[in-house]
């Protein structure tokens, strides 16, 4: 005999679905949500957007999107997992269209300067929404809800993030029809989840980011939205959907084992370094939020600072972040640093090594690496022409390939002495 499926609650349906989601290793839950690197960027981008606002108060930003600090910023956003991508779509320039008018318009973009320097000095929903409303009233074209993408890295708490997906699961979710382009709707739709979020705050999070995933899920099909009739046979339905794992495409698939094989290799590049560094009589600081991550038969902090020297004070935020810090032994000056990008985006390593150089003294001279796949010098080379590093070039960061790196460790780690044969085997640029 059929086993009966009690009848449940509009509440209770959402609980089960957003259990379900969270235990998905699949599900934005636990690819980005939970992903390290995720809130590694925030400071990086905070810092970027912060560089964008004075460019346009400055009159040096310019009118063309490629080569832009707004473009390195967004691209860092979109590099962020599945929920982002895309998010640079609504910043290119369409000349067809002349959209979004940033490029050409001297007064819609400082406009949008004002948006983005009043939420960067605000701390309440009330500014947040002011600053938005002012920006709609100017009626910037093809500039909309999507720069909330941008704000959410400055507000995680206040502002949901916003794409294609996240409007229509929010849609398929509440029965709504919130659509896309407008800042009315969006506001809307972001009091609508709010008080989701409120609802089921035990189970997601008070960073939103953890509800625009859940809504992303639904709205590109990998989650269906409970049935909002009293239908006894659709919740049946529903729930006998729910209990079942859904089966990947080949597509997706693929794509989260290269994830998963991302965050490997950047833990086991780490190990390397950190090893190296020890073995060359260094103290060693791990990021401090990939202490806990497993390497061998113990930790990746293993053997490590658990704190930072005092010195580093106003610059130590940033130093927390860096993937691997080598200190002197005796005095704590900070000798090298490391920033592993494996296929993430290089602009946040970057952010974090110029944090460090110019945010305390201990700091001064110190040698930075970054440590990458051997097929990305190219693109390493690029970022750092950027005009959003000019600075980088008096810092003199180096490239270190992985394939480098594999083969001489151990020969330096056994016959090498303080930096200069990572010197040898990196590459200024």
């Amino acid at each position: 005999m059929e086993q009966a499926v009690l009848p449940m609650t509009p509440a209770a349906q959402r609980d089960a679905l957003i259990d379900r989601w969270k235990a998905d290793p699949h599900a934005t839950y636990r690819t980005w949500f939970l992903w390290e690197e995720r809130l590694k960027n925030f400071r990086s981008i905070r810092r970027g957007i912060g560089q964008i606002v004075r460019e346009i108060e400055g009159g040096s930003f310019g009118n063309v999107y490629r080569g832009s600090t707004l473009e390195t910023v967004v691209s860092s956003i979109a590099e962020q997992r599945q929920i982002f991508k895309g998010a640079d779509h609504a910043f290119l320039w369409k000349p067809k269209l002349r959209i979004p008018d940033i490029y050409e318009s001297e007064d819609n973009q400082r406009a949008f300067g004002r948006l983005l320097h009043a939420c960067d000095c605000c701390d309440t929903a009330e500014a947040v929404i002011d600053a938005i409303r002012r920006l709609d009233a100017q009626q910037v074209k093809g500039l909309g809800p999507a720069v909330a993408n941008l704000l959410y890295f400055i507000h995680p708490t206040l502002v949901v993030p916003f794409n294609t997906a996240i409007v229509r699961g929010y849609n398929a979710l509440n029965g709504s029809n919130v659509k896309l382009g407008r800042w009315d709707h969006y506001l809307s739709m972001r009091e609508g989840v709010m008080r989701l979020n409120a609802d089921h705050r035990s189970r997601l999070s008070n960073d939103l980011g953890a509800v625009a995933g859940l809504l992303f899920d639904i709205g590109s099909g990998r989650y269906d939205a409970p049935p909002r009739e009293h239908d006894p046979a659709a919740a049946r339905s529903w729930q006998a959907d729910l209990a079942r794992v859904r089966e990947d495409t080949a597509a997706q698939h693929r794509q989260w084992s290269l994830e998963r094989e991302s965050d490997t290799t950047h833990t086991e590049i780490q190990g390397w370094l950190r090893d190296l560094g020890l073995g060359l009589g260094f103290q060693v600081w791990i990021a401090s939020n990939d202490r806990s991550r497993d390497y061998l038969d113990g930790r990746l902090g293993d053997g490590c600072l658990e704190c930072l020297p005092v010195e580093l004070d106003g610059a130590a935020e940033s130093v927390r972040l860096i993937d691997v810090v080598w200190l002197e032994a005796a005095g704590g000056r900070v000798a090298a640093a490391f920033e592993v990008e494996h296929s993430t985006s290089i602009y946040s390593g970057i952010v974090r090594m110029l944090d460090l150089a110019l945010g305390s003294a201990v700091a001064a001279g110190t040698t930075m690496f970054l440590v990458a796949p051997d097929d990305r010098r190219d693109e390493v080379a690029q970022q750092l022409r950027r005009p959003a590093f000019s600075r980088v070039s008096e810092l003199g960061i180096r490239y270190l390939p992985y394939g480098e790196l594999r083969t001489h460790r151990a020969a330096i780690g056994r016959f090498g002495a303080g930096l200069r044969p990572l010197l040898e085997i990196s590459e200024a640029l």
